[in-house]
């Protein structure tokens, strides 16, 4: 199959580019950054674009900042960005970590980080990132810059709370404190293909028990989010084994997991359980 035909537009200015797109929006106008979500789906005529917004060369979009207290990520970053750590401390060596995950190497050299949220499948390791570390995504458009929180960002079923005008220009991490540890884990069929269910942990140590502790769940429901219930299993606890099946039964216990022709809800909760005990054992190690 090829692509019903479009108009591609190149703008040089993230002005020009929301102001673009704000024109061709209501004619199903896209946004083109890496192009691995949304190419194969114009391919299969399952998106049928009249016009897209390509990015590439909007100056500055390409760009990886740190300020101290937050690392911003462009909208043009690829996912090879992260194969080393960007920043010092914990959360470069995450990034590095989860980004190994990602599908293949040649996508991971052509994906973007803001794009994977943007296109927010609900496998997704980067929305996964973003869910759990309390992610800021910012948002432009003709009507100036809107800040988005990440419980407020997903959903649905790659549905984000973008409007059709609005260019997701960057993303704000926190970074995480020193000493913070994490663990990431996710189970697929094969190498490469998307998670059925993921785990994303961080927390950090006071007098040997668990302070500040993140869990996260994607794959399992239609957006990626953070456990309260899992977190409070874990909060002021000494890590161990008891403690960490605990948080793991938490977690499966408070998704209202997916089905499909493949899958069972019942099954997705046992993978949650599975992904967020191991998890958590990597981020003990």
């Amino acid at each position: 199959m090829k692509p019903a035909a479009f108009v591609r537009h190149v703008p040089k200015t993230l002005d020009e580019a929301v102001r673009i797109l704000a024109e061709v929006a209501p004619q199903d106008g896209r946004v083109l950054a890496g192009g691995q979500s949304l190419v194969p789906i114009m391919a299969f005529r399952l998106a049928k674009p009249a016009h897209l917004v390509d990015i590439n060369e909007v100056a500055g979009l390409d760009k990886i900042s740190n300020d101290g207290k937050t690392l911003s990520i462009g909208a043009c970053v690829r996912h090879g960005a992260f194969h080393r750590p960007v920043v010092d401390g914990p959360l470069g060596a995450l990034l590095a970590t989860v980004v190994r995950h990602i599908a293949h190497y040649p996508i991971r050299m052509r994906g973007t980080f803001c794009g994977s949220l943007a296109h927010a499948d609900p496998s997704s390791e980067w929305c996964l990132v973003a869910a759990t570390l309390d992610a800021t995504m910012i948002a432009v458009s003709t009507r100036g810059e809107r800040r988005i929180a990440a419980k407020d960002f997903f959903s649905g079923i790659m549905s984000t709370a973008l409007a059709e005008d609005e260019l997701l220009a960057r993303v704000e991490l926190p970074l995480l404190p020193a000493g913070t540890r994490f663990g990431f884990n996710e189970f697929s069929r094969r190498a490469g293909d998307f998670a059925m269910s993921a785990s994303l942990v961080t927390y950090r140590l006071d007098g040997g028990k668990i302070v500040d502790a993140h869990v996260g769940v994607g794959g399992a429901e239609p957006y990626p989010r953070r456990i309260a219930e899992a977190e409070s299993a874990l909060s002021g606890q000494a890590p161990g084994d008891a403690v960490f099946r605990a948080a793991a039964e938490a977690a499966a216990n408070a998704v209202e997991a997916m089905e499909d022709h493949q899958t069972t809800a019942e099954y997705r909760c046992d993978l949650v359980r599975a992904v967020v005990r191991r998890a958590l054992e990597q981020a003990n190690a």
